[in-house]
């Protein structure tokens, strides 16, 4: 332990804790803008200074390690004036239009200049700027840029993409795309980290918002709208809601307050993926000479744009199926058009997404298998918040409100698909059925559960020995990709999630600046599970209804041409 004093107080920490930490522990924050715990500690922003008795220069808190002895001082009159003079010259370099801005009220830089009283910049202004792709799902603003290189970081270090790279030296410094190239032409597997890590809005989703207002006002449009099991967990934390408030019954009051004619949930087409991908292995295992090994999961857009990007050779190891979200519009303009009487050729289908992958695997060219674009519009959790906020929505006082007959029923085995190890475990909880004819424990194979970045376990069901793998973060699927092809590692079934956490942390959810909100989220899933009446897959009502009154069976050749598609055949 070593002994410090931190503004007059006394205390010990851990040897080799930071400054910044040790005053946390004392209740005392210091502001900063690049730092973030694990990942960035440059130290570049010089937001985060304070001042050391017997010391000349002021240090910056986030790299420098406590020493026996040492005094401390976060709030001198020379932090103050350094800190102004910091955030003064980072200002001139940022367009401030914050009232427009996808981070207003949410955003690092905007907090600090407020608490630290700066109203303006005595800099000349002199913010980047430089032509982008709007239409890519991904947007980015170099005039909003702060150069902390969260975003180059998070790529980088987590998912091991090195989309981004920095450019320039001293004030020239800015963020760009590796090697020049156009966003568009790079391997982004738009998990949108690089969003979630942004301290301010230099980087966002592209705003599909005004699409959904037009089809609302559209007297002529059916509206359906579908929400991700993850989004159940998070919608409510940009509006201010607790995490008790945020029910799925106030979710769906809230959408039928906006204007939405039908609101149905992904669990349902969730639990179908189960019973398509379930069974799709199944068939696999009993013809295993005639297939490639490991089968991979499909329902992570990210992960397939990494597989197309990186290794095109894996694709016929990929599961036919499609994602929960592109099964549902592909069955809402045909099933459930004829189920409640409308006509396809006027619904527009929308999902609500923790993703930003989800936008671009919307518009893949060949997913129109009714004759229709499957989903037509894809808004990520934060954009649904925004709808909440510009109808001035009291979310948190609405009554509960259930879903549209027929479509909103799930179980919680489609509700844990959030959670990474989720898909896996629902998988095997019904692939155990459709082997034995037999339920297994409902919990027998929670082993796949947890934060860690690659998982592994074996399961013997009927006899046959199963070896499963979770991967969540594009980087350490990278690593189980390569033990893979080094013959380091052996599975049957494997599932990826392209975000750290899987779609609890995806890159559309609530941003809270420094802060991992993936597990926490996840855990939810997961109680909510425990607290179902039906946990699995092919024991959801509605599911058993779509067999036996449209697609016959899983795998039959209408499933097959509804709900399953080529990878080979999406454009990048």
């Amino acid at each position: 332990m070593v002994n410090i004093t931190i503004n007059g107080r006394k205390t010990s920490v851990q040897q080799g804790t930071t400054i910044l930490n040790a005053a946390k522990s004392v209740g005392v924050e210091i502001p900063h803008i690049c730092y973030w715990e694990g990942l960035n500690d440059i130290g570049a922003c010089r937001i985060c200074v304070v001042e050391l008795e017997g010391k000349d220069k002021l240090v910056s808190s986030c790299n420098t390690e406590v020493e026996e002895g040492m005094v401390i001082y976060t709030n001198s009159p020379r932090v103050r004036q350094a800190r102004k003079i910091n955030i003064q010259l980072v200002l001139a370099e940022h367009d401030c239009k914050c009232a427009s801005c996808p981070r207003s009220g949410n955003c690092a830089l905007q907090s600090i200049a407020r608490d630290l009283g700066v109203v303006g910049t005595s800099y000349v202004e002199n913010a980047d700027d430089y032509r982008w792709d709007d239409s890519f799902p991904l947007i980015r603003n170099a005039a909003k840029c702060v150069t902390c290189l969260r975003c180059v970081q998070v790529c980088d270090k987590i998912q091991n993409m090195n989309v981004w790279e920095k450019l320039g030296s001293s004030f020239r410094t800015t963020v760009g795309v590796t090697d020049g190239v156009q966003i568009r032409n790079a391997n982004c597997s738009l998990c949108g980290q690089c969003i979630t890590h942004c301290p301010v809005g230099a980087l966002s989703e592209r705003n599909d918002t005004d699409k959904v207002l037009d089809a609302l006002a559209d007297p002529e449009t059916i509206t359906m709208v579908q929400f991700a099991p993850a989004v159940r967990v998070a919608w409510g934390e940009k509006i201010g809601m607790n995490r008790v408030e945020q029910t799925t019954g106030k979710l769906v009051a809230a959408l039928k307050q906006i204007g939405f004619d039908y609101v149905f949930d992904t669990v349902y087409t969730a639990d179908m993926t189960i019973m398509e991908e379930g069974s799709e292995l199944i068939d696999r295992i009993g013809h295993k000479d005639d297939h490639p090994w490991p089968m991979f999961t499909s329902c992570c857009p990210g992960w397939l744009r990494f597989v197309q990007l990186e290794y095109p050779e894996l694709i016929p190891n990929l599961s036919t199926a499609k994602s929960p979200q592109q099964m549902f519009g592909a069955i809402a303009k045909t099933y459930m058009a004829e189920k409640l009487g409308v006509d396809p050729a006027k619904i527009c289908c929308v999902s609500i997404m923790p993703c930003t992958a989800k936008k671009y695997e919307c518009d893949e060219h060949t997913l129109r298998d009714s004759g229709f674009k499957d989903v037509d519009v894809v808004l990520t959790t934060r954009e649904l918040d925004n709808l909440i906020s510009m109808d001035g929505i009291k979310a948190a006082q609405l009554p509960e409100a259930p879903f549209d007959d027929f479509f909103g029923e799930g179980t919680g085995a489609g509700v844990i698909f959030g959670a990474t190890g989720g898909v896996m475990e629902a998988a095997l909880r019904s692939a155990y059925f459709l082997i034995t004819g037999e339920n297994p424990p409902v919990d027998a194979f929670q082993n796949v559960r947890g934060m860690d970045g690659w998982k592994e376990a074996t399961f013997t069901v009927a006899g046959i020995k199963l070896r499963v793998a979770v991967a969540n973060g594009l980087g350490n699927t990278r690593k189980l990709i390569e033990a893979i092809k080094a013959g380091e590692a052996s599975y049957d079934f494997v599932e990826i999630m392209a975000c750290p956490g899987g779609c609890s942390g995806g890159g559309g959810q609530p941003i809270h600046d420094g802060t991992e909100m993936a597990q926490l989220r996840g855990s939810e899933l997961y109680n909510i599970d425990n607290t179902l009446d039906i946990r699995f897959s092919h024991e959801n009502p509605t599911v058993t209804m779509s067999y036996e009154e449209y697609f016959g069976a899983p795998n039959s050749e209408k499933a097959h041409h509804l709900l399953h598609t080529d990878v080979s055949q999406w454009r990048l």
